[in-house]
């Protein structure tokens, strides 16, 4: 038997998580309906993200608010997941929840285990993430707010997020473009920053 890995086993070695590995650590990524939560694990993720999207279809015309939403066809029906390998030692589980009210029930499971959770924002549709605010905080975790900039032109200031959120002090807001890797970056290390602060 050839002892060489073929060229397919070498070319999806990645996918395996290196047995250097020794810890492990779960973040959720949240927000409401249509803000960028696919998109920002897809940026991060060095392996192909799971993805449970199903296309939009005429049922879902009066349950899913598509005011401010542009070119949306898709959905995620159940989560999204990405991996990220920060360290020799130290890998980052990034699980993404869907954003509508009637998909809540699968927040549960998702949130046992959570370190924390990056709480991504449309700053067109500020009104929309207070459902997922008392979800977070409702099941005790931390969070930093993202403000997902796709359209600079709708971006409000730090202070008049944090007042329209009615924000804790403590509470990170950074901005980012869920489309890019260093931005969305940026913002999970933000995240990561204020979990190690109220850790210690």
């Amino acid at each position: 038997m050839d002892s060489n890995p073929s060229s397919a086993e070498t070319a999806q070695g990645s996918i395996y998580v290196s047995s250097a590995v020794t810890n492990a650590a779960k973040i959720l990524v949240v927000g409401h309906f249509a803000v960028g939560k696919t998109t920002l694990i897809g940026s991060l993720s060095e392996i192909t993200p799971l993805r449970t999207e199903e296309k939009m279809t005429q049922a879902s015309v009066h349950v899913d608010d598509l005011r401010g939403v542009t070119g949306k066809t898709t959905t995620t029906v159940a989560l999204d997941f990405g991996r990220l390998t920060l360290s020799e030692d130290l890998v980052l589980y990034l699980f993404g929840t869907p954003g509508q009210q009637r998909f809540m029930q699968l927040w549960e499971d998702m949130a046992r285990g959570a370190l924390g959770a990056l709480l991504l924002v449309d700053p067109a549709r500020l009104e929309e993430t207070f459902p997922v605010i008392d979800l977070v905080e409702g099941y005790g975790l931390e969070y930093a707010i993202a403000v997902n900039t796709f359209n600079p032109s709708d971006t409000y200031g730090e202070a008049e997020v944090r007042e329209a959120l009615d924000l804790l002090p403590d509470t990170p807001v950074v901005y980012c473009d869920a489309r890019d890797q260093r931005s969305s970056a940026q913002a999970l290390i933000a995240l990561v920053r204020h979990l190690l602060e109220r850790a210690a």
